[in-house]
């Protein structure tokens, strides 16, 4: 356990214990998993007493900003009251998990997240979860391991992007250097920058000091990784090539996103037909997660906690196609197919 940070060294490091300590106190635990004989390294919080058999499984996803300590400690509680059993990675290159692999697309961080559940024995995912950048990875993971999943929750998620969303002023920026810049602040300018960007109603005073003590906190470590994370993500993207998941589809946007503009949200609905629900929640931006956390929860339980999706579509006025259903043995010898796993496993 560690000790302490003394707040008056760094705000944002007491903050990140404080946010750790609610994982803890919630009935998690830090589970780190060597993944590809060393390679690559995945840190995950798991459940201290999994119960697959009664308790199904969700995973939730991180975007860019922090950890997934920041991004998910206000759903904990109310997601395993609801019956759940979580599993929360921190993706590849950001808190602990890395990977000396060059690999930096999303179908790779997908990869890696699912030989991680295989070797936790997680081998069926009621629903997996996705905040924007994590968004791109769930709808991956959605598409590669189908029989594995049963439905998926995409936030501020803007996967039907292309490359040329860009340069025809979709976005507020036109080129992906300025984008990563934006992204991965590493001035007080530039996050304050980010926070306007992301919230409907960012904070009225942000002093520099803060605002450099989180930089040198969260945001100095792998910057270069995390910009080919971003390149890999939109370079060359096309809407033509984005494959189409079957899964029952739970679509979420800040109507004041000003980082993916809700016409992507609409754009994902039409690719998706009539296999996806969106919902756009009002006076919320991209980071609809932390500003409408309360209203977003409600959202996300009454989608995947629905036993019958004829019964859901029915309440939402909507017609569901049937979600695939388990594939058994197929699974199995899909995954023994990835060369991802050492197979060894430590806990923190």
């Amino acid at each position: 356990m560690p000790l302490l940070p003394s707040p008056c060294l760094s705000f944002t490091a007491y903050r990140d214990w404080c946010y750790k300590r609610s994982f803890i106190s919630a009935g998690l635990r830090l589970t780190v998993l060597h993944l590809q004989a060393g390679q690559s390294t995945l840190c995950c919080w798991t459940p201290r007493h999994p119960d697959p058999q009664t308790r199904p499984s969700l995973v939730l996803l991180h975007g860019f900003g922090a950890n997934a300590n920041w991004q998910w400690s206000s759903y904990l509680r109310p997601l395993i009251n609801a019956g759940f059993d979580l599993y929360i990675p921190d993706l590849l290159f950001f808190g602990g998990s890395y990977t000396t692999r060059s690999d930096r697309s999303d179908s790779f961080q997908a990869e890696c997240v699912m030989a991680a559940m295989e070797a936790m024995g997680v081998n069926r995912i009621r629903a997996v979860v996705g905040v924007s950048y994590g968004g791109f990875v769930g709808y991956r993971i959605a598409a590669m391991f189908e029989a594995m999943v049963e439905r998926v929750v995409l936030i501020s998620a803007g996967v039907c992007l292309e490359e040329k969303d860009l340069r025809e002023g979709m976005f507020m920026v036109d080129d992906l250097e300025e984008a990563a810049s934006i992204l991965l602040p590493q001035t007080p300018e530039r996050l304050r920058q980010l926070i306007r960007l992301s919230h409907c109603r960012p904070p009225p005073a942000l002093p520099t000091c803060f605002l450099s003590d989180f930089i040198h906190v969260m945001c100095t470590d792998y910057v270069d990784e995390k910009r080919g994370l971003i390149f890999a993500l939109i370079r060359d993207r096309k809407l033509s090539d984005l494959p189409k998941i079957s899964q029952p589809t739970l679509i979420i946007w800040g109507e004041q996103d000003q980082i993916f503009p809700l016409e992507l949200g609409h754009r994902l609905k039409r690719h998706l037909e009539e296999n996806s629900q969106l919902e756009v929640i009002k006076n919320a931006g991209h980071a609809v997660n932390l500003e409408k956390s309360k209203e977003l929860c409600k959202l996300l339980k009454a989608f995947v906690l629905h036993s019958s999706e004829q019964e859901y579509s029915k309440r939402k006025g909507r017609k569901w196609h049937s979600a695939t259903k388990y594939a058994g043995e197929g699974v199995k010898k899909f995954a023994a197919s990835l060369p991802l796993l050492s197979g060894q496993r430590e806990k923190a």
